[in-house]
């Protein structure tokens, strides 16, 4: 399958079957994500795969609205990064889970960002300190968001070349 095919099959997917990630298919995810390009080649992000489904309900509470399927998910990938490394963290950590993302669709795993820079609890709380709580992460690491990872429920439809809206590009010749 050639890229643009992937990007355009890639959708949220926010029900999953109860059936585990296959592990290689996990290491595959988080391979991409290493591969992920950092400003200056700083490499501030840590990737933490949470399986524990205690705390996957903890984070489908962090913020809220929008992150309940993490309580659903087979497992998920919280991306920190450190902010006294690199200052193009949030640039960073994004491109990351876009890795993430797209590696997953290829390989058949459903898969959603959950954003949580910049989001807010039912109380008000910031939700990027709250997952830090629940991870017990210092101040420093910052996050982005979460990808929740699972064998989809169902097929989301793809997107073809014509559902692009080509007035988005300007050309300067």
């Amino acid at each position: 399958m050639e890229l643009i095919d992937i990007m355009l099959k890639r959708r949220s997917v926010r029900k999953f079957k109860n059936i585990e990630v296959p592990e290689e298919k996990l290491k595959n995810i988080l391979n991409a994500a290493l591969l992920a390009p950092t400003s200056r080649n700083r490499n501030p992000c840590s990737f933490y795969v949470i399986k524990n489904k205690d705390i996957l309900k903890k984070l489908s509470k962090a913020k809220k609205a929008g992150a309940a399927f993490l309580a659903e998910a087979d497992c998920a990938v919280a991306v920190f990064a450190d902010s006294e490394k690199a200052d193009t963290w949030i640039e960073d950590s994004s491109i990351a889970l876009t890795y993430m993302m797209l590696s997953a669709e290829e390989q058949g795993i459903g898969n959603c960002w959950c954003q949580l820079h910049m989001r807010f609890s039912e109380d008000g709380n910031d939700a990027e300190k709250n997952a830090r709580d629940i991870l017990s992460m210092p101040d420093n690491y910052r996050i982005v968001g979460v990808l929740g990872l699972g064998i989809p429920n169902e097929e989301p439809n793809a997107k073809t070349l014509n559902d692009l809206d080509l007035s988005k590009i300007v050309y300067f010749e």
